[in-house]
């Protein structure tokens, strides 16, 4: 299982109606793209931090190790922002308005990078994918992906064993030795991606599939205090974006 997956299934929110949680994250997430960059992305950011270390209880070491990756495609997307192409500067030049640009996309994505993240820290895709029908998705395309989501790890946990003992081999000493072990790796990976699924249809025929999986999802309810907080939340980050920026201006 991924750190993220394991602690999502381990947070002090799990029980919390999935749909709660979804409210929040996407709510944080718009406001990060839609308020300005400055004050707006920072209090979303900063709104979004105290909860993910506070009353969600994940922890920094773990949310910065998933932060770190989407933080790279951010960054990755800034950085063309500094240059200008063409011109009478020439053919590749700093732009003028280059580094606030760049500065102001990076605010927008990491901040709502983060309201992905809480969402995802806090709700096992387990929870939402079975609740999906209810919302009018159809029930084979959440069968499938449900499916799909349970044997992933399957296959992840096949890798990982397979990299060990290829390493145990002195599979790894050097780069033709990588190369060989990286196909053996793909081979052993496809071979057995077939085998899951063979078997997971027999035992599937064997239960009486009629199309439909019968997945127990645990029972919740929408809190109204803690919506009631959540809109308290996002109302207080607008408001004082609005008067920050009045402020500064």
């Amino acid at each position: 299982m991924l750190p993220i997956d394991a602690a999502a299934h381990s947070s002090r929110w799990r029980r919390r109606h999935p749909a709660e949680k979804a409210l929040l994250g996407l709510g944080l997430t718009v406001s990060a793209v839609c308020l300005p960059p400055w004050p707006g992305a920072v209090l979303v950011a900063g709104a979004t931090l105290a909860v993910l270390l506070g009353p969600a209880g994940v922890p920094l070491r773990q949310l910065w190790r998933a932060f770190r990756i989407p933080l790279g495609f951010c960054v990755t997307g800034a950085v063309p922002l500094l240059f200008a192409v063409g011109g009478p500067a020439g053919l590749v030049s700093l732009a003028p308005e280059g580094p606030a640009d760049a500065g102001r996309l990076l605010l927008r994505t990491s901040a709502a990078s983060l309201g992905v993240l809480l969402f995802a820290f806090t709700t096992p895709l387990s929870d939402v994918l079975p609740r999906l029908v209810r919302a009018g998705v159809p029930a084979p395309v959440v069968d499938v992906a449900l499916v799909m989501y349970r044997i992933s790890f399957l296959l992840l946990d096949a890798v990982h064993q397979v990299r060990q003992a290829q390493a145990a081999r002195l599979g790894h000493t050097s780069r033709a030795a990588v190369w060989r072990s990286l196909a053996g790796l793909g081979a052993t990976a496809f071979v057995r991606a077939f085998d899951r699924a063979e078997r997971l249809q027999t035992g599937l025929a064997g239960r009486g599939y009629d199309g439909t999986l019968r997945v127990l999802v645990p029972g919740a309810a929408p809190s109204r205090p803690f919506l009631c907080g959540v809109a308290a939340l996002l109302a207080g980050i607008v408001l004082a974006t609005l008067l920050l920026e009045r402020y500064a201006l």
